[in-house]
């Protein structure tokens, strides 16, 4: 089988808008989390989010080609370019151009649809930018990472709710062990901080509402008082790489990409199933395909939402999955840091996930003050402080809207 390593990584985060910066404030246990500055907050329950900050898209791309995008978009081609340049292959024409893109995205451009459904409104339909269409589907930030880089293989988007960028990872692993192409460039990208999307998330109950004065302190996955989800937004996107095509061109590695699990569980429109049987199995089956068995994973990124029904359905599914082996892995929510980024939380993750096994650094889960033993929540969560450990074996765990279940596992080479 041909084996598929990272040889290339790029984020834009609430943490910063590189990796160096996004890992550095992971290390320090820092949270994204503040008031939100998109808009006027002052009639809406929700008043903080985990923002990008100080984004400068002409640092990444064309000012005239920016304008033309919504933020996702700007966000991906930003995190595609820096993934590109850490491969050393920014300006090679020839790789690019038989390399393919699979990206995932949950939503897409919302804050486009918001502001010209308002235009429309006010003005009978005369208003309406004529970019619109353009700007708010999701596969956009696929076409665009194409467009400006000279890709011209496949170019998917993977819209699986909160597992999108993880399915991205998944697909594009099958795709190179197929020997379809030797490149693919695999992430996910989401931007849904505007008064109308949070207020939706904010009426299925999803939102956390509390801590208004101290945001950071919001989101608190595994912890007693936890009380919903932050939105977060940014974009990861890894080039994932045949290992004997990165070998021949002295490619840089980070890690080996040995697995990908994906079931679904047709259950409900937005609940997990409690019993968490197929979250389970999706662990159980990236297991088989990477060859590993549970004693030989050290570290689990943890979807970790900071929701009552999560963080309890997602201990079940690892102590069924795992079985004695639950009790040693070692076990995190950086959702706690960078809220949660939907469609973009799966790639971002994974990204974290390859810099644990680099660094032999666990990431802490902050905010993590009373683990919620009465909720089933009683296994090592990596409280507040991260974690200087071997880390040989990693798995990230991504669950959506859907019933989705997408799990990556990776291995350090």
């Amino acid at each position: 089988m041909r084996r598929v390593v990272v040889t290339g990584m790029g984020a834009v985060t609430p943490l910063g808008n590189s990796l160096a910066e996004t890992w550095t404030a992971v290390r320090a246990g820092k949270s994204g989390i503040a008031p939100i500055t998109y808009y006027d907050t002052s009639a809406s329950n929700i008043k903080f989010a985990a923002e990008v900050k100080n984004f400068n898209a002409e640092n990444f791309m064309d000012a005239q080609a920016a304008r033309k995008m919504a933020r996702f978009t700007k966000y991906a081609v930003a995190a595609a370019k820096m993934a590109l340049e850490d491969a050393a292959l920014l300006d090679n024409a020839q790789v690019l151009d038989s390399a393919a893109i699979f990206m995932g995205v949950g939503i897409g451009g919302f804050e486009i649809t918001e502001n010209n459904c308002i235009k429309w409104h006010e003005s009978g339909g005369k208003r309406v930018n004529p970019m619109t269409i353009p700007q708010l589907i999701p596969n956009e930030a696929a076409g665009n990472i194409s467009i400006t880089f000279g890709i011209h293989g496949a170019c998917h988007t993977i819209a699986t709710a909160c597992s999108s960028g993880t399915d991205a990872l998944g697909d594009a692993l099958d795709y190179i062990r197929c020997g379809r192409r030797d490149v693919v460039l695999a992430g996910g990208a989401e931007s849904t901080i505007n008064g109308f999307c949070v207020s939706a998330f904010d009426a299925l109950q999803a939102l956390s509402r509390s801590h208004v004065d101290e945001p950071h302190k919001a989101c608190r996955p595994f912890d007693r008082d936890r009380d919903g989800f932050v939105m977060g937004e940014g974009s990861g996107v890894l080039v994932l790489e045949e290992y004997e095509h990165a070998k021949k061109r002295g490619a840089k590695i980070y890690a080996e990409l040995v697995g990908y699990g994906s079931t679904n569980d047709g259950y409900h429109l937005t609940a997990p199933n409690p019993d968490g049987v197929q979250g389970a199995a999706a662990m159980t089956e990236a297991m088989r395909d990477a060859g590993v068995k549970g004693d030989e994973i050290q570290y689990y990124n943890a979807h970790g939402t900071s929701t009552k029904k999560n963080d309890s359905g997602e201990t079940t599914m690892i102590k069924t999955a795992f079985g004695d082996a639950a009790k040693k892995l070692h076990i995190s929510s950086t959702k706690s840091m960078t809220g949660h980024c939907l469609g973009a939380t799966g790639a971002i993750e994974a990204i974290l996930t390859v810099k644990a096994i680099c660094e032999n650094f666990v990431p802490p889960t902050i905010n993590l003050e009373n683990p919620d033993i009465e909720g089933g929540c009683d296994l090592d969560y990596t409280p507040n402080v991260g974690l200087e450990t071997q880390v040989n074996c990693a798995m990230s765990a991504t669950f959506g809207f859907g019933g989705h279940n997408g799990v990556v596992i990776f291995k350090k080479i």
